[in-house]
């Protein structure tokens, strides 16, 4: 059987981080036919400067620009820092936007998903993230979008919630490949 992989991005570094546990949730409860993988080590990334994206680049970068360009699909969890994505979300996508033209995320569809504690549910970080990967030529999958306000209820335990989520993976999984 072949399976589906997703290449997940996460936008917080803490390792206890609300949005990383929900994508540890997502990547446990993965379809069948459907295998949902972090890509760790964003962190380690130096901020995109295309001086030292030469034919050496940093070692973190090839990481991961092989494991995105490796997955069929996309998948970003994040929060929302100061009404934007996280910086280091911000240079992930910079990092796969090169070679430009020929990064890792042409053609690849993404989706967005993620809570936050305000009321607005991460928004305005989707939407930022939404316009980024698209102008790094992934093809953004509208409906795969989840937005979600931590404040009334348990994101990781709420199961309409965890429906909401379930199904953006299962559409994001179903939308076609656009041909490169």
């Amino acid at each position: 059987m072949t399976s589906t992989r997703v290449a997940v991005l996460v936008g917080s570094l803490r390792a206890d981080s609300l949005n990383r546990r929900l994508a540890e949730g997502l990547v446990a409860s993965a379809p069948e036919g459907v295998e949902l993988q972090i890509v760790d080590g964003l962190g380690d990334l130096p901020f995109y400067n295309e001086d030292i994206d030469g034919e050496t680049p940093p070692a973190a970068a090839v990481r991961l620009r092989e494991s995105v360009a490796a997955a069929d699909r996309v998948l970003v969890v994040t929060p929302e820092y100061n009404g934007t994505m996280p910086a280091v979300l911000n240079n992930a996508i910079d990092w796969l936007s090169r070679p430009y033209g020929a990064g890792a995320l042409v053609g690849t569809p993404l989706g967005v998903v993620g809570v936050t504690p305000t009321p607005y549910g991460g928004r305005w970080a989707h939407a930022d993230v939404v316009r980024s990967a698209g102008v790094a030529g992934a093809s953004v999958i509208e409906d795969v979008t989840v937005s979600q306000s931590a404040l009334d209820v348990d994101p990781l335990t709420d199961p309409e919630v965890q429906e909401r989520l379930a199904s953006a993976v299962r559409r994001l999984v179903d939308v076609a490949p656009v041909a490169a």
